[in-house]
């Protein structure tokens, strides 16, 4: 005799699918002669039936790539998705860029090192994109001498 319709209860009862239910099976007996729902909970209470663990999704592997990415691996050309753009927008870029650029120049100028023309003609140039680093733009200013006399 076939154990479904005792299955079906016990999971209405346990309120779960009639795959969580598990049946002892030492007392499959006593299971098979239960046939009313107050047999089922009875056995439910003496621990005859019982309602299995529901399944987890293990974040092991999740944390070990975490881990990973952040000493640097797995983050190669392979593992980008979308434009360059997309994971540091060029806004951003450009900020990270001239935003030094703008200081080193105020610096130069506050301790006299340029005039204010050649402050405002390096702040275009700047402006313009013409240096990529701040150390680009001080080369540049030693090369064509722009700095002071006498310092």
């Amino acid at each position: 005799m076939s154990l479904k319709a005792q299955k079906r209860m016990a999971a209405q009862i346990l309120k779960c699918g009639e795959n969580r239910v598990y049946f002892d099976p030492y007392l499959i007996e006593d299971i098979r002669m239960a046939i009313t729902r107050e047999d089922i909970r009875n056995l439910i209470k003496e621990g005859v039936i019982l309602k299995k663990y529901e399944q987890g999704i293990s974040k092991h592997r999740k944390n070990v790539r975490h881990e990973r990415k952040k000493k640097g691996r797995a983050r190669g050309l392979g593992k980008r998705k979308g434009k360059k753009g997309a994971r540091t927008p060029k806004k951003k870029a450009w900020m990270r860029k001239i935003r030094p650029q703008r200081r080193e120049l105020k610096k130069l100028r506050d301790r006299k090192l340029i005039t204010t023309a050649t402050y405002r003609k390096l702040y275009k140039n700047a402006k313009g994109g013409m240096f990529t680093s701040v150390a680009q733009m001080n080369r540049h200013i030693k090369e064509k001498e722009l700095l002071k006399r006498g310092r």
